[in-house]
């Protein structure tokens, strides 16, 4: 990856960083960790991987992105806004009354939204149902799916696994956000995930394990992936839940914390202070 590319994902992923935390400190609650988790995968995709034109979401060539992680929605919200789906001002409405963001994606309200998530494990089974209509179509689109590590305690996740391994769907590429926690602790202590990357390549996968905050690794893996026919596909993204903001990495409950306090708003204030900064100096190294 040439050097300008990889400012220019650095830029987007830092852009769509600072809104997460902006919109969620300016709504006073929200999926805050989980979020900042993808922030890099979701800069990689909207910003060179992922086939789509803002002025016309439902282009039918268009790849698909299936968050079966709804939760983190503000992270979709903010890389679609940053790519020109919608104005950015409406990323303060989320949760508003009637809003277009709701917490959860919605397919039917937010433009460039693919499917509707949230009842976590049931968007690996819609995201192998889509993958399958496009191929049946003779489609050349891809369709990615991103799911949650404790997300995957769901069966459902799973059997879905089984039925894009035995077809092998090489136009599927499922990232699993191995960012170690849920949300009522860590993952190991829950329920032991044992080593994802043996487990999906025991179910059929061609698997790879990236550093899932840096771009030109989740770059590189999901090109390495589109060089793979016949096999299902999956990249595990090694990620730090409440990534590139160390006082929410080291927050003991960063799932969906409350900026209720005065020194929560500040943390957060100072955290989009922070990312302002680094958006500044990116976009002077570009210029």
């Amino acid at each position: 990856m040439e050097e300008k590319e990889q400012k220019e994902l650095e830029l987007l992923a830092a852009k769509v960083r600072r809104d997460v935390v902006e919109m969620l400190l300016h709504r006073g609650y929200g999926h805050l960790g989980g979020s900042l988790s993808i922030v890099e995968v979701m800069a990689v995709l909207y910003g060179k991987q992922l086939k789509h034109d803002p002025k016309n979401p439902k282009w039918e060539d268009r790849d698909r992105l299936v968050l079966s992680k709804g939760h983190a929605g503000p992270a979709w919200y903010s890389v679609l806004a940053e790519r020109g789906f919608f104005d950015r001002d409406m990323l303060f409405t989320l949760n508003d009354g009637g809003t277009n963001l709701p917490s959860h994606p919605d397919r039917t309200k937010t433009p460039g939204v693919d499917m509707t998530t949230g009842s976590l494990g049931q968007g690996c089974s819609t995201a192998a149902g889509i993958a399958t209509a496009l191929a049946k179509k003779g489609s050349d689109a891809f369709t990615y799916l991103i799911v949650g590590d404790g997300e995957l305690n769901e069966g459902q996740c799973w059997e879905a696994f089984q039925y894009i391994a035995n077809y092998k769907m090489d136009n599927l590429i499922v990232f699993i956000d191995d960012n170690k926690r849920q949300l009522d602790g860590w993952t190991k202590d829950i329920m032991n995930p044992f080593d994802y990357v043996a487990k999906m390549q025991s179910f059929g996968f061609y698997t790879q394990k990236v550093n899932g905050q840096d771009v030109v690794a989740v770059d590189a893996a999901i090109t390495e992936a589109k060089q793979h026919k016949g096999e299902a596909l999956c990249i595990i993204l090694d990620t730090v839940k409440g990534a590139g903001v160390k006082a929410f990495e080291e927050m003991e409950s960063n799932h969906a914390p409350k900026f209720n306090t005065p020194e929560l708003k500040k943390t957060a204030q100072d955290a989009v202070d922070a990312l302002n900064a680094q958006v500044e100096k990116l976009e002077e190294a570009l210029a």
